[in-house]
């Protein structure tokens, strides 16, 4: 029976060293740059923040109707004269929303329409102004004889005769209802058109031409 020599470990300082050129390869350090990690952390929450103002912006507008061509006072309006365009409306602008796009068609503009604006309710119509019992009378204004606030269209108004002096003032101002059909700038006056009863134009008619007459906005709800 042979015996078996354990043999000695050799300890760390024991071994022999490596030649010139063969020592093992050291790991590399890594290098940080803090301003490398900053920028991109920047860049993260950029696109963060451009894909939550996107998502508000998208859901923030409406799809509404809008001229592709200029349409002239009067005319039938084809489906090639509108479009479609998305904005974040005013809301005391009244606009036409996109889904009532089939129901302009084949309307006729009561005004002239400029390419690229947005279409207001008041400005279509089946049957163009003055129908049947109605008259429209031009009556021209000062600006003291107007609101501030610019008539559009189909505002509601009262034409209400102004006294031509202080004793004047006793008793109830002729007034009569009527509705915006236009608005025109004329050197330093202002030419309102106004929808009246055929029976009170004449009336009305005399009463602009003498220059007292102002106009109250009523309501602008149809």
């Amino acid at each position: 029976m042979s015996a078996i020599t354990p043999t000695a470990t050799r300890s760390k300082s024991d071994r022999a060293p490596a030649p010139d050129g063969l020592l093992p390869p050291r790991a590399p350090k890594v290098r940080r740059r803090p301003v490398l990690i900053v920028v991109s952390v920047a860049l993260v929450l950029f696109g963060a923040l451009g894909g939550v103002w996107a998502w508000t912006a998208s859901t923030s507008t409406v799809e509404v109707v809008a001229t592709r061509t200029a349409i002239t006072r009067g005319a039938t309006i084809s489906e090639q004269d509108l479009m479609l365009v998305r904005v974040s409306p005013d809301p005391a602008l009244p606009v036409v929303v996109g889904e009532r796009l089939g129901e302009v068609v084949g309307q006729r503009a009561t005004t002239d329409l400029v390419a690229g604006g947005l279409l207001s309710p008041a400005q279509v119509t089946a049957v163009l102004p003055p129908a049947s019992g109605l008259s429209v009378v031009g009556v021209s204004l000062a600006v003291g004889q107007l609101p501030g606030e610019e008539l559009r269209p189909g505002d509601q108004v009262r034409l209400v005769q102004t006294p031509e002096a202080q004793a004047d003032l006793a008793g109830e101002p002729f007034a009569v209802a009527a509705e915006v059909l236009g608005v025109h700038q004329a050197d330093t006056q202002v030419v309102v058109d106004v929808l009246v009863p055929s029976g009170q134009a004449p009336q009305v008619a005399a009463r602009a031409g003498t220059g007292r007459v102002a106009v109250v906005l009523d309501a602008r709800e149809r």
